[in-house]
């Protein structure tokens, strides 16, 4: 469904992803995860065609994104960072959306203000954030369509909604085999609705594999030391991530958790 393959995309002198690859089933839930500046939101606007590529090979259903509206047709976007016309009501915006999307469905639209709650006659751009995510999820389940790019999609949502909004784009994966891939800093934040999951650091997906094999052989290791961080650790232990936070060393490892446990890291722990 999604291949992307050494992708490079650079913003001046700093090189937001670097040679990365992903690999998205169809029909499947696929979890982005890292930390604020490991790329997450790039990839996610390169995938949708708005930024272009350095280098690499993007492909969705075998073809390139960019300029393609045979894919964008099918394909929403619910980025953290929401654009809607100023003077729009929900109601406009929807007609708008209709005249975009071939597939929009009017009757799922109707029957979706039970869930959102929302007068359709009101602006947009005067709503709070959260009711704007909800309108974007909205308005993008009724475009019905086969791909959905979300960036950080439940900020500002309460736990009820956002457990509404998880159902019905579940539902759609089931019944119309939609595929998802969605961003976030948080694992634990997605590891009850995706199947997939790639950890991305540094512009680079340093890890890509199904939710249930992840969560069983990947841990956070926090260690203080006396001293500097000894240059053998690398060499010790498998590190998907690390940070540094004072004298604490903060480490994504794979691996065993009892090896992990019992490697002996340093002769000055704390």
């Amino acid at each position: 469904m999604i291949q992307v393959n050494s992708l490079v995309k650079t913003f001046g002198g700093f090189k937001a992803l670097d040679n990365m690859n992903l690999h998205v089933e169809e029909s499947s839930v696929y979890g982005l995860i890292g930390p604020n500046g490991a790329g997450k939101t790039t990839i996610i606007k390169n995938l949708a065609g708005i930024y272009t590529k350095d280098s690499g090979d993007i492909k969705i259903n075998g073809e390139s994104v960019f300029e393609n509206n045979g894919i964008k047709k099918d394909m929403a976007l619910i980025s953290d960072d929401l654009f809607f016309f100023s003077t729009y009501s929900i109601l406009e915006t929807a007609k708008y959306y209709s005249q975009i999307y071939p597939n929009w469905n009017w009757e799922r639209f109707e029957s979706l203000k039970s869930i959102f709650k929302i007068d359709v006659s009101r602006r947009v751009r005067r709503l709070s954030k959260g009711m704007q995510k909800q309108v974007a999820f909205w308005l993008s389940i009724c475009a019905m369509p086969k791909i959905m790019l979300l960036d950080e999609p439940v900020d500002g949502l309460d736990p009820v909604m956002r457990r509404n909004v998880w159902r019905l784009m579940l539902q759609d994966v089931a019944e119309r085999n939609m595929t998802v891939l969605v961003s976030s800093h948080n694992l634990r934040e997605l590891e009850d609705v995706c199947d997939h999951v790639g950890i991305m650091h540094n512009g680079k997906i340093v890890l890509e594999k199904a939710l249930d094999d992840v969560k069983g052989n990947i841990h956070k290791n926090k260690t203080a030391f006396t001293d500097k961080v000894p240059e053998t650790l690398d060499n010790s232990l498998e590190i998907l991530h690390k940070e540094q936070v004072g004298s604490v060393y903060i480490m994504i490892v794979k691996g065993n958790a009892e090896e992990i446990t019992n490697t002996r890291m340093c002769e000055n722990p704390l």
